[in-house]
């Protein structure tokens, strides 16, 4: 989908508030409230605009430690790999999952209470998910940054060069 200067403006402003109404949206990139709703209609259907969430915090939350763990399976054929993403799906402490390239096949962030809540997790899902060889966690010790996606702009401009 080929993205304008409008597109752009509209993405930025959602992203930086997702709550806003259409009628502020429209005034902010310079459109009737109707094309403003068409638009965003078009960037839903497309892709563009995966959905509209709030952001949680973890530490407010109770879950304070995060986890970064790469994961390695006994295999990489197709049912190995749909078993492992089935499995790891049905852990709540899982934010994200990622297949990987390297040395690892897979990388997950994880939330956990404290030490000994992760050491749960660890042993009763990490380690009892089908095919686990090989479990390397490294916590964090600080957040430094966390966006919810590139700067539109840069993003567009990379891509068209």
């Amino acid at each position: 989908m080929s993205l304008d200067r409008i597109d752009i403006a509209i993405l930025d402003s959602l992203q930086k508030d997702g709550r806003m109404s259409n009628a502020t949206l429209a005034e902010k990139v310079g459109l009737s409230q109707s094309a403003c709703s068409r638009r965003l209609d078009i960037l839903e259907k497309s892709g563009v605009i995966r959905g509209y969430h709030a952001r949680l915090s973890n530490k407010m939350l109770g879950h304070p430690v995060i986890v970064i763990v790469n994961i390695s399976l006994s295999g990489q054929a197709d049912k190995q790999l749909r078993e492992f993403e089935t499995a790891v799906k049905l852990c709540p402490n899982v934010l994200v999952c990622y297949l990987m390239s390297g040395e690892y096949d897979y990388l997950l962030r994880i939330a956990a209470k404290d030490l000994e809540d992760y050491e749960r997790i660890h042993k009763f899902w990490l380690s009892a998910m089908p095919h686990v060889t090989k479990i390397n966690s490294s916590f964090a010790l600080r957040e430094v940054a966390d966006r919810t996606g590139l700067g539109v702009e840069t993003a567009l401009v990379e891509t068209a060069s």
